[in-house]
This record gives structure tokens, C-alpha cells and sequence, in this order.
């Protein structure tokens, strides 16, 4: 008969995670982050577009290239939390700017992870710790619920606890919320907490922690006209300027919006209407 204490063993030993799987770091710029089991694995073609076609935000632009450069070398740099707008290109900068970088320092790996999976991030950071590459951890939409406790694992990676982030490792990540919670949870806590100011610290927090902070904001028809035309340039596609402001007015109106993102969807049909291909 087997012994219960083996039994439950067993068991334990079935439900823990596996070793994590580790590809060649070398033979890929970027990785994602999957867990349960742990994967690191190597995306082949990364979904981006260049710098140079995100247009109406050059300060957070030269910010984060800044910030990204020091971090390449080796040199001290801060954790950039890229809140706002939607569609405004916060996700779209961060893989736009790693290519850049990427270009003249190799060593300059992306790895994303999911927010789902941010429990698991010590694990993924226990993999990269004293690896000779440079690791940029980037979660896009990040944001957290009244409930919900993934909030305090990141705390921990970044800037607490006894270890520490990696020194070869920082995080980037994106949100709509520049305290990464609804403003009416924010209030809520602030009326119903027993003691409302230690709860709404304890949640807002988390967005000190990053030492950078790039807003976006809703772009003008300027901005998004020129966003359009510069896709235009970018991809060959010839249309006179009057075609073109009229039909890309008359998409956003219909859209009833402005963003980087409407202005890269109505592209992608004036290009598909032009026998133009995005590769």
C-alpha cells in the first residue's frame, strides 16, 4: 500500500510548474512570456511599424529612446509606465523604439508578458537574472481591478523585496489609466475605506514605482492627417493631398474619433483599394 505522505508528493510534484523552457536567446530579438508551463518563447516577426511613422509624439518619442539607449549600454534607466489615449501608439513606440535600439545593440531583447500572468513574473525573472543580454519586459493594457491582488507582484519587481529587478532587466509598460485603476474604484475606496487614505496608497502606488511617466493625449485632424500621409510615403502609395484629407475626414467622422489607430485602419483600406501591399 502507498504511503499517503508519498501520495500527496505525487501530487504536489504534478501540480508545481516545470522547469522553464528556454530557447536559444540569441537567434531571436523577441519572446513571450507564457506560463504554466513556463515558455520563453521566440516570436519570428515582430508586429511594428518604424519610429519615423509615429507622428505628434515626439517628446515621449525622444524620451523613451533616451531612457531605452542608456539602458542598452549598460547604464542606469528608469521604468516607463506610457499612459492615456487610446490608439495613440503607446504600445506601438515601445516595439518601435526596440527596433531602433535593437539595430545597433543585439544584446537588446523584448519579452512581453501578459497581465494575466503577472503572478508568475518572479518565475520569468528568475530566468533572465544574470543573463549577459539585456532584457526590456514589456506589458501592454495594464490595469488593475478593486479585486484584484496581481497588482502586488509587480510592486515587488519594481523596487522592492530583498533581490531586487534584475540589473539587466526593465520594465516598460502601457495603460489608459495613469494610476492603473478606475478613477471611481480610486473614490470609492477613498468613501468606504477604514481607512481610505492607507487603501487608496496602497492601490495608486504602484505607478510611482515606474520612474518614467509619458502621457498621450487625443491628436488633432493636423496630427492625424499627417500620420496617414506619412503611411502614404512610407508604403508608395500616391493620392493628391485633396483625396486624400477629404476621404481620411470623411473615415475618422464616421469613426467619431482621432487617433494614431484610425488613422493606420483607414491606411490600411486606401491601400487595399490602391492594390497595395503592407509587407
Amino acid at each position: 500500500m502507498t504511503d499517503p505522505l508519498d501520495r500527496i508528493a505525487a501530487a504536489l510534484e504534478r501540480l508545481a510548474p516545470g522547469p522553464a523552457t528556454v530557447p536559444n536567446i540569441e537567434a531571436a530579438s523577441a519572446f513571450l512570456w507564457h506560463a504554466d508551463p513556463d515558455v520563453l518563447a521566440p516570436v519570428d516577426k515582430v508586429s511594428r511599424v518604424d519610429v519615423s511613422l509615429l507622428v505628434g509624439i515626439d517628446r515621449s518619442r525622444d524620451t523613451l529612446l533616451a531612457n531605452t539607449l542608456r539602458f542598452a549600454r549598460g547604464l542606469p534607466a528608469n521604468n516607463a509606465l506610457l499612459w492615456g489615449a487610446r490608439g495613440m501608439g503607446k504600445s506601438s513606440l515601445v516595439k518601435a523604439v526596440h527596433a531602433r535600439i535593437q539595430a545597433d545593440h543585439p544584446a537588446l531583447k523584448l519579452v512581453e508578458i501578459q497581465r494575466e500572468d503577472l503572478h508568475t513574473i518572479g518565475r520569468c525573472l528568475t530566468l533572465l537574472r544574470g543573463r549577459p543580454e539585456r532584457f526590456l519586459l514589456f506589458c501592454d493594457d495594464l490595469s488593475f481591478s478593486h479585486d484584484d491582488t496581481h497588482y502586488k507582484a509587480l510592486k515587488a519587481v519594481l523596487d522592492g523585496g530583498i533581490e531586487g529587478r534584475p540589473d539587466n532587466v526593465i520594465l516598460y509598460a502601457t495603460s489608459n489609466r495613469r494610476h492603473l485603476m478606475p478613477r471611481d474604484m480610486i473614490e470609492n475606496e477613498r468613501q468606504s475605506g477604514i481607512n481610505p487614505g492607507e487603501a487608496v496608497e496602497e492601490k495608486v502606488s504602484l505607478s510611482d514605482r515606474f520612474g518614467l511617466w509619458l502621457g498621450f493625449h487625443p491628436c488633432g485632424q493636423d496630427d492625424y492627417l499627417a500620420m496617414i500621409r506619412g503611411y502614404c510615403d512610407a508604403y508608395g502609395l500616391r493620392i493628391d493631398d485633396d483625396s486624400l484629407r477629404s476621404e481620411a475626414i470623411e473615415w475618422q467622422a464616421t469613426r467619431g474619433s482621432r487617433s494614431g489607430r484610425v488613422a493606420w485602419q483607414f491606411f490600411t483600406d486606401l491601400a487595399g483599394r490602391h492594390d497595395v501591399t503592407l509587407d
